[in-house]
């Protein structure tokens, strides 16, 4: 009797399982060493306040260099590993946090990608993630630079002592296919690094549509996979464009329960109750219904040719 009484107790005290996360909004300057310094500093005042996964913004070693195709910032690329995944590995460990960084990663000579480092409590690189949905906009000419990622699975997610977590990078949040891999991979939070903002010849109606939508289709991630969402911006201006902040958190059920401001540098925080991903499907049960049998059409470009 007394061993089932005690059973009963430890099931009883990881019922309720939350997870803390913490989203790093900055500002970047062309100086890559300075802002490295600056997420490093707020990582740890990230873990001190009971931070246990930390998600850094998109490129956040430099500013947003992909406005213009220069082959010069080429020369702002690391190999993985490298200073910058080393210095994010020793943080994870000193901190006992997993990390998500991005950085623009030299694979070899003339190979490059946009990448997505997941470090684990013990500062291993337990994740590697290379951007699959690739820009090539106004200011986004992304294609000069990044070579869509190659690996299989192509989305993937990646256990953490403290959840489950999928990444995906930027321009990924667009596309549902995405986000639905990786939870069908087993992904409980999904993390999207995040560059984007408004040209400065774009309108206030443009601006805040732009930004809206943005929200909505992460959002809508969020409700159709049952998971938790967590999509990080940097802010200022860089050039021709203005970056949003608007760093958020979705809860299983589409729900904003963090957010971060539009044009302040800060830490976004906010609980994630795990618990709460298996409530929400219970009664949101999209992934029972899935006609799996009916889908072939996915994997064409168009129509049905």
């Amino acid at each position: 009797m007394a061993a089932r009484k005690s059973a009963s107790k430890n099931k009883n005290k990881n019922k309720n399982k939350k997870v803390r996360v913490a989203l790093v909004q900055m500002a970047c300057i062309d100086k890559p060493d300075q802002n490295v310094k600056k997420a490093l500093e707020r990582i740890g005042k990230a873990a001190k306040a009971g931070a246990q996964i930390v998600c850094l913004q998109e490129l956040f070693r430099s500013r947003y260099f992909c406005q213009s195709e220069d082959d010069a910032q080429f020369e702002l690329a690391e190999s993985i590993p490298g200073p910058t995944s080393k210095a994010l590995a020793k943080a994870a460990a000193q901190h006992k946090i997993a990390l998500v960084g991005s950085i623009f990663e030299r694979r070899a000579q003339g190979l490059y990608h946009n990448t997505a480092v997941i470090f684990n409590e013990r500062g291993e690189m337990a994740g590697k993630y290379r951007k699959m949905h690739i820009p090539d906009d106004p200011r986004y000419y992304e294609k000069f630079f990044f070579t869509p990622g190659d690996a299989e699975p192509g989305f993937f997610a990646t256990a953490t002592a403290a959840a489950k977590i999928g990444t995906l990078i930027c321009w990924d949040q667009w596309y549902p296919e995405a986000a639905r891999l990786t939870a069908l991979a087993g992904a409980q939070i999904l993390f999207y690094p995040t560059a984007i903002g408004w040209h400065k010849e774009d309108v206030k109606d443009i601006r805040i549509a732009q930004a809206d939508a943005w929200e909505l289709i992460q959002r809508s991630h969020a409700l159709s996979n049952g998971c938790f969402v967590c999509a990080v911006n940097r802010v200022g201006t860089e050039d021709g464009l203005t970056f949003w902040g608007g760093s958020f958190v979705a809860d299983p059920f589409g729900r904003i329960i963090a957010k971060a401001s539009a044009d302040k540098e800060e830490i976004l925080y906010a609980e994630c109750d795990l618990d709460s991903i298996d409530s929400t499907r219970r009664h949101w049960p999209f992934l029972r219904d899935r006609r799996v049998d009916a889908y072939g059409g996915i994997l064409k470009r168009y129509g049905q040719s």
